[in-house]
């Protein structure tokens, strides 16, 4: 073989192992069972359990806002986020909590929420005249 063969193949097997390594040090979803093992911060996605409640006052405290979620695997857990209550908190789907584990209770850094598409609750109806009718 020749050196710039070689050499070429050594430059893309480094470039492969590169970026192998990149994809190695992204954060994938946990649960709170993997939070509560290990002090780092977490990815957590799960859902609101709408019959636990929530609690904010913000006239006793507005950065104290806390809810129980279900994460992926069902497991229960206390959240407690130290900021405002998110706007349309009750609407959301999913949600996405980034944060640490502490005994039992979640404390969320960050809450991500995936509403419903505003776009999805009305219907459109196209007549045959080319005339727009939406149902709302």
């Amino acid at each position: 073989m020749r050196k710039s063969a070689i050499i070429g193949l050594i430059t893309i097997a480094i470039c492969v192992g590169f970026l192998i390594s990149l994809n190695a040090g992204t954060s994938n979803y946990s649960t709170f069972a993997e939070a509560a093992k290990d002090p780092r911060e977490f990815h957590v996605m799960g859902y609101w359990e709408k019959t636990m409640g929530m609690y904010y006052d913000a006239q006793k405290d507005a950065n104290h806002f806390s809810f129980y979620m279900k994460d992926s695997n069902g497991s229960l857990s206390k959240v407690v986020y130290n900021g405002a209550k998110p706007q349309d908190f009750e609407r959301s789907e999913k949600l996405v909590l980034i944060g640490k584990m502490k005994e039992d209770v979640f404390y969320a850094s960050k809450i991500l929420m995936k509403c419903p598409s505003k776009y999805n609750d009305q219907l459109v109806e196209v007549n045959k005249d080319g005339q727009v009718k939406q149902d709302k």
